[in-house]
């Protein structure tokens, strides 16, 4: 049984520990949001937060999050309003096909609660999610934006 907190609520469940935690999210609590891309880490498609630290989930045994705080897309926005993050993807049009978004609106939003102005060389070195579209231009722009609201 593996008992943790995601997005404020607490969940006990019984899965064996080896089970990814991204197949825990999805399959077992119907959290579809994270998506799965490669499966070994690569993409950050998978990306949460495991207390506040982005992690892609992929590569994160179920065993290993007891008693943890994991946090997805679904629980990012809070009361009602969404995340400075998810209103700059709005604002700056960044989705196309829109699949790698929850990943890289996770991993950005562990970025800016890191490093609240990030330079270019903060987000190159820290934002590795894969985005096939392309659309890194937006990213960039939705970065500095959501960093200045």
């Amino acid at each position: 049984m593996a008992s943790f907190y995601v997005n404020g609520k607490a969940h006990s469940v019984d899965v064996d520990p080896e089970t990814p935690l991204l197949w825990l999210l999805r399959d077992t609590l119907g959290l579809t949001g994270t998506k799965y891309g490669c499966g070994i880490g690569e993409c950050g498609s998978c990306t949460v937060h495991i207390d506040g630290q982005a992690v892609r989930s992929c590569s994160v045994q179920a065993g290993a999050v007891a008693g943890q705080q994991i946090t997805t897309i679904e629980g990012l926005a809070k009361g009602g309003k969404l995340h400075r993050v998810q209103q700059a993807w709005i604002d700056q049009d960044v989705p196309q096909c829109g699949y790698c978004q929850s990943g890289m609106i996770m991993a950005v939003a562990a970025l800016l609660q890191d490093k609240p102005k990030p330079t270019d060389d903060d987000i190159d070195q820290a934002i590795t999610n894969i985005c096939r579209c392309g659309t890194y231009q937006q990213v960039r722009a939705a970065i500095h934006a959501a960093a200045k609201a």
